[in-house]
């Protein structure tokens, strides 16, 4: 069991020391509380809906962790450089700077008064206080909102509760063991603790609330991609299925979403960035910078008027902004995963010689370190990840032949000969399912819940500058988080 916090930091004017009489406000400014929308919904319809915006402001604003300054702390992108690092597959190049250091050498996560533990457990509590503020103001869990625009926000707002309680029990817990008690439950409001719930208990919360997304937000039309629509609830739910291992059920979500969503996969010219002599200021596609290409599920369309900078993910990754990649930190691909792409596959070229992912993410004017103010968008789900869950669910319950046919429908965007699949059966089928999904999906977060999933032991390349060449099971204690401190303070239910 790894040990964590009360619900309590997940309100917005809790400090990050000690107790005091703020640990318990229960109505954060950036939100409208559910008695309010109670009170008022009828005269101004709209307060639901303004509480949702504020729902999905948590996932790309700054300090969202609970920390004033920290430059890792920005919302679901944080979280995402947190698991790829950990998964290895996230090299840190440098540590000029240091934000993250602790994280890439994994000590953070084996100390539970370490703040790199606080931050991501306080964020996704935030997000499900938030989303119990807007269920509650519907009546409770088991409400149905009459109004058409009532059950998509509704439906929002189940879906980010689960997508909460996912993470947090991907990064909380090293494994799926229904017995296992893991995270406080909380389905209201109410603040009062409440103890450890068993891992089972915390997975059927999950799909409940995105069963109920699904058929709330049937029909919706969103209008943009930050909002969840019933695809990408699906998309969460199969992400919940497969880290319980039940595949059947991945497929069955899986195909739906590929069949009907309306997303295609992403071409080898949208992925990568074209060699070419020309000057950097031509397009050449690639970049992974623009919300709408057809091939992104969910995601941020990034404008001036959010007011990001250095403290953001591009601030973090990307060379062509003014960034701590480019200052010194940066981070590049593991040297190991580097080798196992072909030579002719697409996506060599999202990597240039030093290993810098300078032809996947970039702003579009490719001037080092000239992004100074942030507009280029945050991807948090594209439908590759749909094809590739699919075939993983389809090769691990022995629907081989369609498991090697959607990898191949993937790969023939990559690669000109994609026979080789053809050959694969059994353990080889499923570890290339697993490559390839490091390869396609590298520096978008999902690298972690892959490993995990997969039950994988991880190689840590040459170039990390801890650790390399060290061996590491998934369930090793140094990738998963400790409960904070802040929660073994403040929660007396929570014991070990």
């Amino acid at each position: 069991m790894k040990i964590k916090y009360y619900i309590g930091i997940a309100i917005a004017s809790l400090a990050f020391t000690g107790c005091s009489e703020d640990f318990l406000e229960t109505e954060p400014t950036e939100f409208v509380s559910s008695r309010q929308i109670a009170e008022y919904s009828d005269k101004n319809p709209g307060l639901r809906a303004a509480n949702m915006a504020g729902i999905y402001s948590l996932m790309f604003n700054t300090g969202t962790g609970g920390t004033d300054l920290d430059h890792d702390d920005f919302g679901q992108k944080s979280y995402d450089i947190y698991g790829d690092l950990l998964s290895a597959d996230m090299v840190m190049g440098g540590v000029t700077y240091g934000w993250y250091t602790g994280i890439s050498q994994m000590q953070s996560t084996i100390d539970y008064t370490d703040i790199d533990n606080y931050k991501p457990w306080r964020y996704y509590y935030r997000i499900i206080f938030s989303a119990n503020q807007v269920i509650d103001g519907y009546g409770g869990n088991d409400a149905v909102p009459e109004s058409d625009e009532g059950k998509a926000i509704m439906g929002q707002a189940k879906a980010m509760r689960a997508y909460g309680y996912f993470y947090l029990a991907q990064y909380f817990s090293e494994e799926y063991n229904p017995s296992e008690p893991i995270l406080p439950l909380y389905t209201t409001i109410a603040i009062e603790a409440q103890p450890l719930s068993p891992t089972s208990e915390v997975y059927d919360l999950m799909i409940s609330d995105l069963e109920d997304a699904i058929s709330l937000l049937e029909g919706f039309n969103r209008s943009g991609k930050h909002q969840v629509n019933k695809e990408v609830a699906q998309g969460l739910l199969a992400y919940v299925y497969a880290a319980m291992g039940n595949y059947e059920e991945v497929k069955t979500v899986t195909q739906d979403v590929i069949d009907n969503g309306g997303f295609s996969i992403m071409t080898a010219e949208e992925v990568a960035r074209a060699q070419h002599d020309g000057p950097d200021t031509d397009p050449y596609g690639g970049g992974f910078n623009d919300v709408s290409n057809a091939g992104w599920m969910w995601g941020m369309d990034i404008t001036l008027d959010q007011g990001l900078d250095l403290v953001s993910w591009w601030g973090q990754v990307d060379l062509y902004t003014y960034s701590y990649a480019w200052a010194g930190d940066p981070k590049l691909i593991d040297a190991n995963l580097y080798a196992e792409i072909p030579a002719d596959d697409v996506r060599k070229a999202q990597f240039d010689g030093n290993l810098y992912p300078t032809g996947k993410f970039y702003a579009p004017a490719r001037a080092i370190g000239g992004q100074r103010n942030i507009e280029t968008d945050y991807l948090y789900m594209r439908v590759a990840e749909m094809y590739l869950l699919h075939a993983e669910a389809a090769a691990k319950t022995g629907d081989e032949a369609e498991a090697r046919e959607t990898l191949k429908m993937l790969l023939e965007k990559r690669l000109d000969d994609v026979s080789f699949i053809d050959d694969l059966s059994g353990e080889a089928l499923e570890d290339e399912i697993y490559l390839q999904t490091r390869i396609e999906l590298w520096g978008e977060g999902k690298s972690y819940l892959a490993m995990k999933r997969n039950m994988a032991t991880i190689t840590r390349g040459p170039n990390h500058l801890s650790q390399a060449g060290e061996s590491i099971p998934y369930n090793d204690d140094r990738l998963t988080f400790e409960i904070p401190l802040n929660e073994l303070q403040n929660n007396p239910l929570i014991t070990e």
